[in-house]
């Protein structure tokens, strides 16, 4: 989410005391740039830039080993504390939708700022083909996210006794409501496109509002998920988090629909959000006149404004 972006508000180069300071939208832009033309210029070892410079990216330390265990330990408590509330939670869909949404949120705010939280190969893939994040830094991101799940689904069968069936834990499409292979894709990529989307408008984006409030809004929108589409098909929106489960319990039940919709949905928000908002970064957020709509910027009281 936030492997490849610009600075929000006071950045600072590496190599010097000069600060760069966005204060409005065009500011961040202008200075995002001259950031990447000062300090990426050149392209070291180790290092990776975005693939196009008129982006507003900066240049981040490859750094796999770090980066690939904070999406490891991410993608772990994923599949672990999803499978120990449908375990002890039973049919109970709010519990299980709040700690999915929780752990997430949670684990977001953790380590957003190490390896962007993604947690999630559909994520990952919205911002390769977006050109959000290295080709080989994806690589790693997907294998530490595939080990994290199938570890978290070993360690819940270690936990629990043997009495417990954790097969449930499993998204599988719900047969009893008719929904079939098709349906299942539709619905994996509709409620994935949900999910990249919020996290393209408050991490990707440098006008977002990740930096006031972290993982939250990316939490609720897996919670609203659930409560939607768990009945459905469990609501994955996760190959990973179907992946491992799958794996250990060693219950296949229409396992490509959880690699093929959530790849999909994935695609279609990132590119979507990418062109309409991200290039150029535009349209400039509300609140000055010019923008054609009068109101306080987040944080700011209405009576500032008059």
């Amino acid at each position: 989410m936030r492997t490849l972006e610009a600075p929000r508000a006071a950045t600072r180069h590496q190599g010097g005391g000069e600060g760069l300071l966005a204060v409005r939208a065009g500011d961040l832009v202008l200075a995002a740039r001259t950031h990447l033309d000062t300090h990426c210029s050149t392209v070291h070892p180790g290092e990776t830039r975005p693939s196009d410079s008129g982006r507003n990216l900066a240049c981040v330390e490859f750094d796999p080993l770090r980066r690939g265990v904070a999406e490891f330990v991410g993608a772990f408590a994923l599949v672990f504390v999803g499978m120990s509330a449908i375990a002890v939670s039973g049919p109970n869909l709010v519990a299980i939708a709040l700690a999915h949404g929780l752990v997430i949120a949670v684990m977001a705010s953790a380590v957003g700022h190490i390896s962007g939280a993604h947690f999630n190969p559909a994520v990952t893939f919205g911002f390769l083909v977006t050109g959000r994040i290295a080709p080989s830094l994806a690589g790693v991101y997907v294998l530490a996210q595939l080990a994290g799940a199938v570890l978290g689904a070993l360690a819940a069968n270690a936990v629990f006794p043997a009495e417990v069936n954790l097969d449930s834990g499993v998204p599988v499409l719900n047969d009893a409501l008719g929904v079939a292979g098709a349906a299942g894709v539709l619905t994996e990529a509709i409620l994935t496109f949900f999910l990249v989307w919020v996290i393209f408008a408050t991490a990707a984006d440098p006008r977002g509002a990740f930096k006031s409030i972290a993982g939250l809004a990316i939490g609720f929108t897996i919670t609203l998920d659930i409560l939607a589409g768990g009945p459905l098909t469990g609501a994955a929106m996760n190959p990973a988090r179907a992946l491992g489960p799958e794996l250990v319990q060693n219950v296949w039940d229409d396992f490509w629909v959880y690699i093929v919709g959530p790849l999909a949905g994935a695609a279609a928000a990132a590119l979507l959000y990418d062109y309409l908002y991200l290039r150029p970064l535009a349209p400039v957020p509300v609140g000055p006149p010019e923008s054609g709509l009068e109101e306080p910027r987040p944080g700011q009281a209405a009576a500032d404004t008059t």
